[in-house]
């Protein structure tokens, strides 16, 4: 498939290649909805048509194990990975807004996070982690997202053991210029002209392979696969630097809305495939790997943003 085929050389021709990021969405999107570690041979196997060799592989799996994603498991000779629990749970606060559809009603408040009895380190750690939830700078000191999920803030709070040294606000505005200047406070403080130009580019790489799979239909196993391990790759890269803001704050006629709607077609289109392809190329720890679950079938829900 000539457009797959593109994709996959632009992604070899990358230097460098980021195997390691490569291997955590494949450990993400296609490994742990089988529930089991995955067996190092297996992951060499469907990882090498990306133009990755073994020891670039065998590195990037070794600096994951050091850095807390990989967890080793030895069955004699032969060594099996799979997700840590930190790891697991970082990929699944990304999941939740890579497959997610629906952009939350709004009503206009604002929680904005003023981390008043923070030292230096720890609020460049809260802004950190507050961006995997959407927040943004507003002003210096100051992170902001419009509503916010009062339960994930508290969470991560309590997580990074700053609970009582952030001031945690709701406000909200009725100046009749509010919307007009809080939809320019946001295109510059999520920097929205830069995200909807990676949009629209990806959209640009990704509608070929799109139409191909809707007219041929003669991808294989393997190529359902890697364009489905491709697309979340690339889709995440600029997904999870998207805020998912509220419609009312977004610029007209959004690339992300056509983007995610790309997105969900061409994995919906080779869901089924690439699955029966890891069920016939991927050793597990317990040997064959399960079947997933209805979690996983609910991705990319057939709903429109």
């Amino acid at each position: 498939m000539k457009p797959l085929s593109k994709l996959l050389e632009e992604f070899a021709a990358r230097k460098p290649i980021r195997t390691g990021s490569l291997i955590i969405t494949v450990f993400g999107d296609a490994v742990s909805p089988h529930g089991s570690a995955i067996w190092l041979g297996s992951l060499i196997k469907i990882l090498e048509p990306f133009g990755l060799n073994q020891r670039q592989i065998r590195t990037a799996v070794y600096r994951l194990v050091q850095e807390d994603w990989l967890a080793a498991t030895q069955v004699g000779r032969r060594s099996y990975y799979s997700f840590t629990e930190t790891g697991q749970q970082h990929y699944e606060k990304a999941a939740r807004r890579i497959y997610a559809a629906v952009r939350q009603p709004w009503e206009g408040k604002w929680t904005l996070v003023l981390p008043t009895l923070c030292k230096p380190e720890e609020k460049e750690l809260l802004r950190r982690e507050l961006s995997w939830l959407g927040y943004g700078t507003l002003t210096p000191g100051l992170l902001a997202y419009p509503a916010g999920d009062r339960q994930a803030l508290d969470e991560t709070l309590l997580e990074l053991g700053l609970t009582g040294k952030a001031l945690v606000f709701t406000a909200g505005t009725d100046e009749p210029a509010a919307r007009r200047l809080l939809r320019q406070l946001s295109r510059d403080c999520w920097n929205l002209d830069a995200l909807g130009q990676r949009y629209h580019h990806f959209i640009e790489r990704f509608h070929p392979l799109n139409r191909a799979l809707t007219r041929t239909r003669k991808a294989t196993q393997a190529q359902c696969f890697q364009a489905r391990t491709l697309l979340v790759h690339e889709y995440r890269r600029i997904h999870l630097q998207d805020s998912d803001l509220p419609a009312e704050l977004l610029p007209p006629n959004w690339s992300g809305a056509s983007a995610y709607n790309l997105a969900k077609n061409i994995y919906r289109a080779v869901r089924d495939d690439s699955v029966a392809y890891l069920m016939a190329n991927m050793e597990t720890v317990e040997g064959s790997p399960k079947q997933p679950g209805r979690e996983f079938h609910a991705r990319f829900a057939e709903v429109d943003v």
